[in-house]
């Protein structure tokens, strides 16, 4: 679907200093795993309930099969609240991740909250005679632009399929499940991943990032402003929203873990977007190892120098970056309902501006 658009690093546009990971992805981080399923039919006039629909689910799966018995610390910021998140108030008090993190269009939260449910019950529960309280991670971002919305097309057993078929390894970007019909920066968004592998003490770690991109503002990419690359003069919405998950396999606590997602914010600014009134831009993040005791050297090396969390403050900020740009650079140009649409980033004209600015040879 997407397998013809490049990436930012393919063309030549690279991002920061540190280096990536084999994928380039959340899922160089060890045993996380991400799974789309994207739905896309008709065509025409908007009726609501019937269509047409562009819309979809996004899962990222910490490691392992049964997350109620072995959670993932996790963390979380929020830059602007206007969205309905779930989930985290329960991650404020007691940084645990006990769930997939779906992320999905805002009317579907609570649809995607139950997919979860019926994927637990199912799979992470050996007792059937008492389930016990766990807490859902959903996030959101507005299709309403192209979607048929308000007709409630997802259903759990998209959530559950989202869930199911997540792999390690490369992750499909651009307009895939839940980013199949986001906006962002005034062009075709969705979602988008970047990784960055970091060295503390002897040992090498990972912090990886996907995003879900539907923000206003106006395009940056190495520095150099993109709003006239518009037919017309265009300055995107300054509401919307994102949604920026991350993974790291180093074993950090939950507040540090706050203190990354909030780095999180620099690598959002740098693309273009002000953090308008209306958005909703959250970001969820969660360690593999913090629970389990892996790491121990830079487990003890961070506490030793607690400067060292400047390391993965930096990659963060990168791979935030870097993830936004894969995704409207990986999206495809998208009709939904009443004709209205939603062009792709047109590519090459970007790499004439970086090297008319001398960003680009």
């Amino acid at each position: 679907m997407n397998d013809d658009r490049q990436a930012a690093r393919d063309v030549g546009i690279l991002i920061g200093d540190l280096p990536v990971g084999p994928n380039n992805a959340i899922t160089d981080v060890p045993g996380v795993r991400v799974g789309h399923s994207t739905l896309i039919e008709g065509d025409g006039p908007l009726v609501i309930g019937k269509g047409p629909v562009r819309t979809g689910v996004t899962a990222i799966l910490p490691p392992g099969d049964n997350w109620w018995k072995d959670p993932v610390e996790g963390g979380n910021f929020v830059i602007n609240g206007a969205g309905t998140t779930a989930g985290l108030s329960f991650i404020d008090e007691y940084h645990r991740i006990e769930t997939p993190i779906l992320l999905t269009n805002t009317l579907s939260v609570g649809t995607a909250f139950e997919g979860i449910v019926r994927y637990m019950v199912e799979h992470c529960f050996e007792e059937r005679s008492s389930i016990p309280w766990f807490n859902p991670v959903v996030g959101e971002t507005s299709d309403a632009g192209l979607n048929d919305i308000g007709g409630l097309h997802v259903r759990p057993e998209h959530c559950v399929e989202a869930i199911r078929t997540a792999t390690p390894g490369p992750v499909e970007q651009g307009s895939i499940g839940g980013g199949t019909a986001m906006s962002a920066l005034g062009w075709k968004g969705g979602i988008g991943t970047s990784s960055r592998v970091v060295q503390i003490a002897t040992e090498t770690a990972t912090v990886g990032v996907l995003v879900q991109a539907n923000f206003g503002g106006t395009l940056t990419v190495s520095g150099v402003r993109m709003g006239d690359l518009q037919p017309e003069p265009h300055e995107e919405k300054l509401g919307a929203s994102i949604m920026i998950i991350y993974a790291t396999d180093l074993p950090l606590p939950g507040s540090d873990l706050d203190r990354v997602a909030k780095r999180a914010t620099f690598g959002l600014a740098r693309t273009g977007s002000r953090g308008g009134h209306g958005s909703g831009d959250y970001v969820i993040g969660f360690s593999t190892t913090f629970r389990n005791g892996e790491n121990p050297t830079i487990r003890q090396a961070m506490q030793e120098d607690e400067s060292l969390i400047d390391v993965p403050f930096q990659a963060i900020a990168e791979a935030t970056e870097e993830a936004i740009l894969n995704a409207l650079f990986k999206a495809t140009r998208l009709v939904g309902y009443n004709g209205n649409v939603r062009e792709a980033l047109p590519i090459n004209r970007v790499l004439d501006r970086l090297k008319q600015a001398g960003v680009l040879k």
